[in-house]
């Protein structure tokens, strides 16, 4: 291991040499990117369920997967593998061997009500009453595999090890909006502490169903902007008035730069620092002063050992939420000073919709190509600057710019902040 291969702390550096991704936009790397960097939006319609009455009636679904009949888990497992999939083969590694550690975010799925009856019915007992607590006696009464993986939290990470190849016992984690930058932070951790030389962190998301939409739509956190689907996620615009649920995963192959270069992968961008702060105010809210937000921002740059003015791009948690994109751009203000002005910040959701618990892996994808490729996708639904926000937000078209370096912000609900800083192989 050379000088190069440390960080300025003596820290293995952490490589990424693969990356794969899923959205509304598409399957793989490719069309994802030339879908966002072309401004064109995934968010159409529902027609998993019916929308009679119901307040919002769009989303980003993942509708050409095939997963019949659909459930939140067979879905979610299904974009994670082929995220997974595509970032081992991109690192040339073997996809069904990789022999490495899983960090895997996942959504904290219940079974949709049709799943609840059915489970009954495999029993023979079936009962008018099938809540939760019917759910649990069921499965501790039957030894059904069937029943058992129904429901298991941990059941997408245990198939994904057996499909990947992946070693050791795979870690499943959910921590609200922030849970995809969570895994790959768990990632970077191990590589930094010699507990592995490579991993893979997937952050997955397949679970827009009836009942999860009704209970964000109660907490009025959903745009109802449904008359044109594909304008109705606009972050930081005056007239946002909330996110748009959507689907996705997005996977990274993570390496010790010193092992990337022993095999002679191609090293895509390296993790140079994480940032990880709790806000205890509120549930759904941010602390109205913003300094979790403010303190897990500072917190990335000093972990990587830069400044706000080594930062060339800002990938921002941006939901289109009236308080969340209020609530960072106060943040991102507070770190950067008048700098902020000057600096690009986008919000991928703009066309994707918030994929929620894959939300911080896809992004951090999207962060390396920006990076890789000189492109910032536009934040687009633009049209209504909020004068409140003085961001120079890439609006609507996407620009050509050379960066080195990228923040990438996740938030999530119950006060779980993550901010990733990306940048370039050191020479």
């Amino acid at each position: 291991m050379t000088q190069s291969d440390l960080d300025f702390l003596g820290r293995p550096v952490v490589a990424v040499t693969g990356i794969g991704v899923v959205s509304s936009l598409g399957r793989g790397v490719d069309d994802n990117w030339a879908a966002l960097t072309a401004g064109r939006s995934g968010i159409h319609r529902i027609t998993r369920f019916a929308t009679d009455n119901l307040r919002t009636t769009i989303a980003g679904t993942v509708d050409f997967m095939d997963v019949e009949p659909w459930s939140g888990i067979d879905l979610s497992y299904a974009l994670a593998e082929a995220a997974g999939l595509e970032a081992i083969e991109r690192a040339g590694l073997d996809p069904r061997a990789f022999d490495a550690p899983l960090f895997l975010a996942a959504p904290p799925i219940e079974l949709e009500w049709s799943q609840r009856l059915a489970l009954d019915k495999l029993t023979g007992e079936a009962r008018e009453e099938a809540g939760y607590d019917r759910l649990m006696e069921l499965a501790r009464s039957n030894r059904s595999k069937r029943i058992y993986d129904l429901t298991l939290f941990g059941g997408i990470s245990e198939r994904l090890a057996d499909r990947l190849g992946t070693r050791g016992l795979p870690v499943t984690l959910s921590t609200a909006c922030a849970s995809g930058a969570s895994a790959i932070q768990l990632g970077v951790e191990a590589i930094r502490r010699g507990d592995a030389e490579r991993c893979i962190a997937i952050g997955t998301d397949g679970s827009v169903g009836a009942e999860a939409l009704i209970r964000f739509s109660l907490l009025s956190a959903l745009s109802t902007q449904n008359e044109v689907p594909e304008r109705a996620s606009k972050p930081f615009s005056k007239d946002r008035d909330g996110f748009v649920m959507a689907e996705g995963a997005g996977a990274l192959v993570l390496e010790s730069l010193a092992s990337a270069r022993a095999r002679g992968a191609e090293v895509l961008g390296v993790l140079l620092g994480v940032g990880e702060k709790a806000d205890d105010f509120h549930r759904t809210r941010s602390k109205p002063d913003g300094s979790p937000i403010i303190a897990t921002i500072r917190a990335g740059l000093d972990d990587a050992g830069l400044t706000p003015a080594d930062i060339g791009y800002v990938n921002a948690h941006g939901t289109s939420t009236p308080e969340n994109d209020r609530m960072e751009a106060t943040g991102l203000t507070a770190v950067f000073g008048e700098a902020i002005g000057s600096t690009p910040v986008s919000s991928n959701k703009s066309m994707i919709g918030h994929t929620l618990t894959a939300a911080g892996a896809i992004e951090a994808v999207f962060s390396i190509l920006s990076m890789r490729e000189g492109t910032l996708p536009p934040t687009i639904n633009h049209d209504q600057p909020d004068p409140a926000i003085a961001l120079d937000l890439v609006p609507n078209v996407a620009r050509r710019a050379d960066v080195s370096a990228v923040l990438s912000n996740s938030f999530g609900f119950g006060g779980q902040n993550v901010s990733l800083v990306i940048g370039r192989e050191p020479r």
